[in-house]
């Protein structure tokens, strides 16, 4: 694990995506019906999302455990996929990149579960951070560029 003691506390931000695919329009319009016999696919995920956010560093072995301040996500229901964008705030000496990318993936992880009985063609694609804000250095993709 890198040594954080010398560095400050800050706000740090960072908006992660992940895209889960469907093999079938009919897939898309069971989840925005809430016909998904395993329940309510995006509050289902969203919860996931959290969960994973706040145990990052139970699973990333040198992620270090941190706050997380807020978490948001939103879901983009389209034709024939749902983009998840994951948002992670925390106070803290480091990032949370990889907490706002766990947490993306696992919601993703859980729409597949949850689609998977009524979909065999489910793929997850583009897990990746988005935008970050805090720390020594800003990032962002395409429209979403940092100042």
């Amino acid at each position: 694990m890198v040594n954080i003691t010398h560095k400050n506390h800050t706000l740090r931000t960072a908006i992660a995506q992940a895209i889960v695919r469907a093999g079938s329009p009919e897939t898309i319009q069971a989840v925005l019906e809430k016909r998904v016999p395993k329940g309510d696919v995006c509050e289902m995920a969203k919860a996931a999302g959290l969960f994973a956010a706040k145990r990052t560093s139970d699973m990333i072995p040198d992620c270090h455990p941190l706050p997380v301040e807020y978490a948001a996500f939103q879901f983009d229901i389209q034709p024939d996929h749902i983009l998840i964008i994951a948002e992670i705030h925390t106070i803290y000496k480091t990032g949370v990149e990889v907490e706002a990318m766990h947490a993306a993936s696992v919601a993703a992880l859980t729409m597949y579960d949850m689609l998977k009985p009524i979909d065999k063609h489910i793929t997850i694609e583009q897990i990746k951070l988005l935008k970050k804000t805090g720390g020594k250095s800003d990032f962002a993709v395409g429209s979403l560029r940092c100042e």
